[in-house]
């Protein structure tokens, strides 16, 4: 496949709620498209990578050199034929799944285009529209909690997720069941957790939880494995799953019952579909996280939400949850559901005065073949 250059354009969104991360609060989405141009036209990609390393080691910045110093000239010096093909080019690099995974999107959007083909279904899409949930994060009190969950039930939001940690976890989860009764309800630890804690976590069982997600830090499979053989709640893994391998690893060991799928941290939209097939293959649930993504990412996160076995309702949440402008035209809650885009590629493309009004860098990178 000819590519002709990548354009690496930084855009900086205001988010409608501010963002916690373990050094602050963020109150902007400053993401990195990545547009990629061929003979037969374009397409678009998203990196995940946030501002600073605290949900993973990539972050933005760093996302934009090791694209422009290491991942293009690969693209550049070797012959390849589709999107496809990618993730094993540019395997000698080591890590930066966020990175790669923007390439492959945006290539794939461009090849997809050009054959008039949707994403969804290339990738075996069996539904037209995709269950929505949405995450909460810890409020300042319990109050505050359960206004903001009362507002994302009310437009209609299928499942609520609730960030916890030590010391805001077993309070919060029962004021939000005792007041909204059997709303499907999951929590989200983000790994904050010790194996020493599995009884505070065993007293969430009564709450009818449909998993408990990432409780341990990432590597510790063995850990997950004796905390689910110690509580009724399902084990969910998200940082854990790096690939399909890590899927398999951790079903093998018993370390999770529910898998959540984010195609930036298994290196793209491919690889998520194989980290699907191979949960599939073993009876275990899937759902799509989410990364505070741009119209141009919840595109592709969608698309892939719409396969079999994602059968949770993932953090597909509409574009009003995170933007009040989104870059592409806005994915609109619909019943609890958002419509699989059915146009080819991705299916949706920046607005133009949108873009211009949010680049705060652009850069050309000619990949010559």
């Amino acid at each position: 496949m000819e590519l002709t250059g990548v354009e690496l354009r930084r855009v900086r969104l205001p988010l409608v709620s501010p963002f916690e991360t373990s050094l602050g609060v963020d109150t902007e989405r400053d993401a990195l498209l990545v547009r990629a141009v061929t003979p037969d036209g374009e397409g678009w990609g998203e990196c995940v990578a946030g501002i600073d390393p605290t949900y993973s080691s990539e972050y933005v910045e760093g996302a934009q050199d090791v694209i422009r110093r290491f991942l293009l000239p690969i693209l550049a010096s070797r012959p390849w034929s589709s999107a496809g093909e990618i993730a094993t080019l540019l395997a000698p690099i080591k890590g930066h799944p966020m990175a790669k995974a923007a390439i492959e999107a945006a290539v794939l959007d461009a090849e997809l285009r050009a054959a008039g083909i949707p994403l969804a279904a290339h990738l075996g899409a069996v539904h037209r529209r995709v269950a929505a949930g949405v995450s909460v994060g810890i409020m300042p009190t319990i109050g505050e909690l359960l206004d903001v969950v009362a507002g994302y039930l009310e437009v209609g939001y299928r499942r609520i997720k609730l960030k916890i940690k030590p010391g805001w976890d077993l309070e919060p989860v029962r004021a939000v069941r005792e007041r909204f009764g059997d709303v499907a309800l999951q929590v989200d630890a983000n790994a904050a957790y010790r194996l020493g804690d599995a009884a505070r976590l065993a007293a969430l069982d009564p709450f009818d939880l449909l998993l408990v997600e990432q409780p341990l830090p990432e590597d510790d499979l063995r850990g997950h494995a004796e905390l689910a053989r110690r509580i009724r709640t399902p084990v969910c893994l998200d940082e854990s799953v790096t690939s399909a391998r890590a899927a398999a690893d951790a079903i093998a060991l018993g370390a999770c019952a529910v898998v959540n799928i984010k195609p930036g941290r298994v290196g793209g939209l491919l690889e998520a579909r194989r980290v699907h097939d191979v949960c599939a293959a073993n009876g275990v649930p899937v759902w799509c996280g989410g990364m505070l993504e741009t119209g141009i990412g919840r595109a592709g996160n969608v698309a892939l939400a719409a396969l079999p076995n994602f059968t949770l309702p993932g953090d597909t949440s509409g574009s009003d949850r995170y933007f009040r402008t989104d870059l592409t035209a806005p994915f609109v809650l619909d019943d609890g559901h958002l419509a699989v885009p059915d146009g080819p590629g991705i299916g949706v493309a920046p607005l133009p005065e949108v873009l211009e009004e949010v680049t705060v860098s652009a850069e050309w990178v000619p990949v010559p073949g």
